[in-house]
């Protein structure tokens, strides 16, 4: 396992935060290697345990929730390190059985690499996310604030996170997700319709450029007799 001596004046989190990192990221861009070498993270060996909550893709494991704060604040999170493409080798195969694990519910990723994707949350964005859900909101930005884009994270996520912090149990953050993404579906579509619209009004208007000028009942000229030579 690979530790960090602290120095004074570092940013530190007093919860256990670590992850296991299968190498598949490039190390200048990886979050979760970036947060070793601040010492704000502690890696476990491949097939270690973790006693707090485990952010995973599994399916089947229950959405984090407010409901989770005792265990986060006692044994901390735990994070994997890995490609999502690759992702489901690595939950099937290579981590230890765990009874802690849990997923994150919908948010949108602001990192330079999968910025606006929903869900591919990378290492940091998926511990802050962890964080702000259970209450520990200072943990969260001690971590984003290591990155440059971190402030873009609630920037971009608050309007969620505080709708999930309102909720009690994994049932009612599962039902606040479908609430919210039924809402983004329907903003989305009234957009379409608004776009639809206008670009209706556009192409009348290229297809009869005097559409809206009036004319006679009897459809005589507009003209006067004095423009009549």
């Amino acid at each position: 396992m690979a530790t960090h001596e602290r120095t004074a004046g570092q940013p530190h989190i007093d919860v256990p935060v670590a992850m296991w990192d299968f190498d598949h990221c490039d190390p200048r861009r990886c979050s979760g290697k970036k947060l070793s070498r601040l010492g704000l993270i502690t890696e476990l060996r491949v097939g270690s345990r973790f006693r707090g909550v485990v952010v995973s893709c599994s399916k089947g494991d229950p959405v984090v929730s407010p409901a989770d704060k005792e265990i986060v604040g006692r044994d901390g999170v735990a994070v994997v390190e890995c490609s999502w493409a690759r992702i489901d080798d690595v939950h099937s195969r290579k981590l230890p059985a765990h009874t802690n694990g849990f997923v994150i519910p919908y948010l949108l990723a602001t990192n330079p690499t999968n910025y606006g994707k929903p869900w591919r949350l990378n290492c940091v964005e998926a511990l802050a996310a962890t964080f702000y859900i259970t209450g520990f909101d200072q943990h969260a930005e001690t971590l984003l604030s290591s990155f440059g884009w971190g402030d873009s994270f609630w920037k971009v996520n608050g309007p969620y996170l505080k709708r999930y912090q309102t909720c009690a149990s994994a049932e009612e953050i599962a039902v606040m997700q479908e609430t919210i993404i039924a809402e983004l579906q329907e903003s989305y579509e009234e957009s379409r319709r608004d776009k639809d619209a206008a670009r209706s009004t556009e192409d009348l208007l290229v297809r009869n450029p005097n559409h809206a000028m009036p004319s006679d009942d009897d459809g005589s000229s507009s003209a006067s007799e004095s423009d009549v030579e």
